[in-house]
């Protein structure tokens, strides 16, 4: 266990895309950095990342890997841990960690990205990421003219329903009969070829292949190849909100589909000295989105060092 107290222009919290990118740029302005991982990327179950121009289908454990070792040859460092507290102290923060290891930061970036909460059905939690998904940009060439599912209600499930199709013209819709889809929603979905079920899932069904059907609650099993749900996108938002950053519903809407914390367009909070990127601020943003979020970060945040240095300059030589 590491007790000595370092200082560092920027503490990075949370090691996934933004977090990593943030860092490499700012190791590559020659900042001293830290970033602090927990390792729970949450999209650790998939299993390739799509969309990321040049690693199109790799896996998300490599993707992290070089990032981390690109982060490292600039003289970043990385750590495996939990950040417990942060803290104002002076001019810059300090940071503790769950194994006792305390660290200054004159700047902080928080990319602790989200949770998803998942529909309580049976099924769903075992199949995330493999047959059970939510993102068509992310997973929808891997099962185009497939079978597939959609289990949600109201708006969610017309935009879902009608989102799918692009990719298989197999789409089935499951809505709870109690909670409709309105009848200009189910005109469309219905012009589109779409199917509706008015009936809700209780179980999704899986053989060797995977997710092979679902179970709806009068007993009919029914065969598709992947099942999309809605999730509540939850931002791991504690430290931040501990900072008095706000935290704000994520709406369809009148719909809460999750919460996120409130950053501008450079990452910069309203909290002086804290930045945030990635799924934290927006939860539906792809890997590469969030990447770039993170540079933006970075940048900014150098950027927001360098006028700080150069007002400390200025004093001194006067």
């Amino acid at each position: 266990m590491d007790t000595s107290v370092r200082e560092f222009d920027v503490v990075v919290v949370g090691g996934g895309v933004a977090g990593l990118a943030g860092a490499l740029t700012l190791a590559r302005a020659r900042r001293s950095v830290l970033v602090v991982d927990e390792g729970r990327p949450r999209n650790a179950p998939a299993r390739g990342v799509h969309g990321l121009l040049g690693s199109e289908g790799v896996s998300p454990a490599e993707l992290l890997e070089r990032g981390r070792a690109e982060v490292a040859s600039y003289g970043g460092r990385v750590l495996r841990g939990r950040v417990e507290s942060v803290e104002r102290g002076g001019s810059g923060f300090t940071v503790v960690c769950a194994d006792g290891t305390v660290v200054g930061a004159r700047r902080l970036l928080v990319t602790t990205g989200v949770v998803d909460e998942l529909p309580d059905i049976p099924g769903v939690a075992e199949h995330w990421g493999s047959g059970v998904l939510h993102c068509p940009y992310c997973h929808g060439w891997e099962v185009r003219d497939q079978p597939v599912a959609v289990v949600a209600d109201g708006p969610v499930a017309v935009h879902a329903g009608l989102l799918w199709r692009q990719w298989t013209d197999r789409v089935t819709v499951f809505a709870d009969p109690g909670r409709g889809l309105g009848e200009q929603g189910r005109e469309k979905l219905a012009a589109r070829g779409v199917t509706v079920v008015a009936e809700p899932v209780a179980a999704v069904e899986a053989d060797d292949d995977g997710v092979s059907g679902v179970r709806t609650a009068d007993g009919v099993v029914r065969a598709v190849r992947a099942v999309v749900v809605p999730t509540f996108t939850r931002s791991r938002s504690g430290l931040l909100a501990d900072l008095g950053v706000p935290v704000r519903d994520l709406r369809m809407g009148e719909l809460v589909m999750g919460t996120h914390v409130e950053a501008d367009a450079i990452g910069a909070t309203p909290v002086p000295g804290v930045w945030a990127a990635g799924n934290v601020v927006v939860p539906h943003e792809q890997v590469v989105n969030a990447a770039a979020a993170g540079n933006r970060a970075g940048a900014a945040i150098n950027a927001d060092l360098v006028m700080e240095e150069a007002g400390a300059a200025l004093e001194r030589a006067l």
